[in-house]
């Protein structure tokens, strides 16, 4: 049974706040990888970038389990992290790890893919996103597919879609349509956060683009940053005003 079902009004103001408290206790922690629930069936895991203008920079990422299955948006930034929860999905949670989805061609995304791989896990990505990432000498998830991306995770419908450039010209979201739960990845900023790294940005779309998936999907609940703590639909609003125009 599902908190948001029980309590709705409170699981939102719980969101508005930043995290459940669900996630102040992670289900799995050690240096390189922190997984923390969110919902009944999703949960975001955390890895960390070591970078030269931001230093370590935890990079988030969701994971989506129901009836002995599972799917994975972003690896974690590493093999090492990516190996960890593999193996938590499949000996903590009884899951075998069905697919694995790239929301864009940065490290922080694809870092952990060759793991995922030697599990034969299934990768898919936008046709965009394979181009950029081989262009770029990332990672190269197996199966491309234009804007728009069904796949059944234990009889849910998992969403990946794309509605324009932002962050990098090929980023995508994830959605668990029954929960109502997003990935919003990087193309979503969490609250009080700057722009961040605009080297492969849009910034005169980004606003748009969230705008467009505000009104494609304006009954979301919960939304995942690609950085920073998840939030309510209102993540969707501080991005769309902090890069108007």
């Amino acid at each position: 049974m599902r908190i948001r079902r029980i309590l709705p009004l409170a699981f939102f103001i719980v969101f508005v706040g930043c995290r459940s408290q669900e996630t102040d206790k992670p289900v799995y922690e050690s240096e390189n990888l922190r997984v923390e629930k969110l919902t009944a069936y999703t949960f975001v895991h955390v890895s960390y970038l070591e970078t030269q203008d931001y230093g370590k920079v935890p990079c988030n990422g969701m994971v989506v389990i129901h009836k002995g299955e599972a799917v994975v948006f972003d690896t974690p930034t590493n093999i090492v992290a990516s190996d960890e929860l593999i193996n938590w999905i499949e000996n903590q949670e009884g899951a075998e790890v069905k697919a694995v989805v790239a929301t864009h061609f940065h490290d922080d995304c694809l870092g952990g893919l060759e793991a995922f791989h030697r599990k034969n896990i299934t990768s898919y990505t936008t046709n965009l996103t394979k181009d950029m990432a081989e262009d770029r000498g990332e990672p190269v998830p197996q199966n491309g597919f234009e804007s728009h991306l069904e796949l059944m995770i234990g009889g849910k419908k998992v969403i990946s879609e794309f509605l324009g450039e932002g962050h990098t010209r090929d980023n995508i979201i994830g959605y668990l349509a029954s929960d109502k739960v997003m990935f919003g990845g990087c193309l979503i900023k969490s609250d009080g956060a700057g722009k961040g790294n605009l080297n492969d940005a849009n910034t005169k779309e980004w606003s748009n683009t969230v705008e467009r998936l505000k009104a494609k999907y304006p009954d979301v609940e919960v939304v995942i940053p690609g950085h920073g703590d998840s939030g309510g639909i209102q993540l969707l609003d501080y991005t769309i005003d902090l890069f108007k125009e």
